[in-house]
């Protein structure tokens, strides 16, 4: 059974629960607001599924609920964000409130986290810079999932890339890829379902094909591409994590549990003016995007998550009535 709940019922659940696990208001309401825009787009796996995995970590301490991200600007388009183990949102929520206007002083700018966690749907973040007028860039790394290509240990992480740009009048063009075959929180949200994944998105802990979601957790992803997929995973290491001072994949412990130490992971934000080389960036995107748009069959990426957006707006988002009973009872 589930239930349609609206913006503001989810944005409630979510922030007074992280309260009763030992999270600050402000930082149980970035969250809220990171999980209600999964949700709205349609990433279940990022929305609230999260939320026992979230709390059983505020409540031993590998999140810090009470953290304050702190920042300090390294360069005049460079800023240096701390998470200071607490979640990857209120740290994000940062970087975002500053890049804005530095990438339009210095027409690019960046923006690194470190001591970080789950980032949730990486497309959200570039959305935003996007709305605001500027092309934007996520790269972040995740606890260790895949192997290097023809190994079998895992070192790198699903490791999400985002894009998105800017489109007059129209929604911003946005792309989100796991470099997984699949995000990682699909193969979760089916283990906490019973339900069994298709033959190809993850091997067991002996490197054999799995369709049980359960064994699929302690193996290791199949990269998206094969050997590029594990190519461009390497790219996002080092720039989330050998660029920062994060931890690399392999170094950070779970998202989904609450034990062991802190992940510490780390993202890297860019925010580029589309000025930058002088005007007409932006008639050259609609150009492209009017070509995607007028070909049948094709659709621009980021439409269909935009769409869904305004439908569960208005009609409300629905949700499993176990895991809200589930997230009724944390931390009582």
């Amino acid at each position: 059974m589930t239930r349609l709940l609206s913006a503001d019922e989810i944005t409630a659940l979510v922030t007074e629960t992280l309260i009763r696990c030992r999270t600050s208001r402000e930082n149980a309401q970035a969250v809220a607001r990171a999980l209600l825009g999964a949700e709205l787009a349609g990433q279940a796996g990022h929305g609230l599924r999260r939320m026992p995995s979230y709390c059983a970590q505020a409540l031993s301490g590998k999140v810090d609920g009470m953290a304050a991200a702190r920042s300090r600007e390294t360069r005049p388009a460079a800023l240096s964000v701390d998470a200071a183990h607490g979640f990857a949102y209120p740290a994000l929520e940062l970087a975002l409130a500053w890049l804005p206007a530095a990438a339009r002083r210095n027409g690019i700018a960046m923006a690194g986290i470190h001591r970080s966690h789950h980032c949730g749907v990486a497309g959200l973040v570039v959305e935003q810079l996007a709305e605001d007028g500027l092309v934007g860039l996520l790269f972040a790394n995740t606890p260790g999932a895949m192997a290097p290509w023809g190994g079998r240990h895992a070192l790198f992480g699903t490791d999400p890339i985002a894009f998105a740009a800017p489109l007059d009048g129209a929604d911003p063009v946005v792309v989100d890829i796991s470099l997984s075959k699949v995000a990682r929180g699909k193969i979760m949200a089916a283990s906490q379902q019973g339900r069994d994944i298709p033959e190809g998105w993850a091997l067991d802990a002996n490197g054999n094909p799995t369709t049980d979601a359960k064994e699929a957790l302690k193996g290791t992803m199949v990269p998206m591409g094969d050997a590029k997929g594990t190519a461009l995973a390497i790219m996002v290491e080092l720039l989330c994590a050998g660029l920062t001072g994060a931890n690399y994949g392999y170094e950070a412990s779970s998202f989904f549990d609450g034990e062991g130490a802190a992940p510490g992971t780390g993202q890297l934000v860019i925010a580029i003016d589309p000025t930058a080389f002088g005007d007409g960036a932006l008639d050259r995107f609609a150009v492209l995007a009017g070509a995607i748009d007028g070909m049948d069959g094709a659709r621009l990426p980021g439409r269909r998550r935009q769409a869904l957006k305004a439908r569960l707006l208005a009609e409300g988002v629905p949700c499993d009535d176990a895991l809200l009973r589930e997230i009724e009872a944390l931390g009582r």
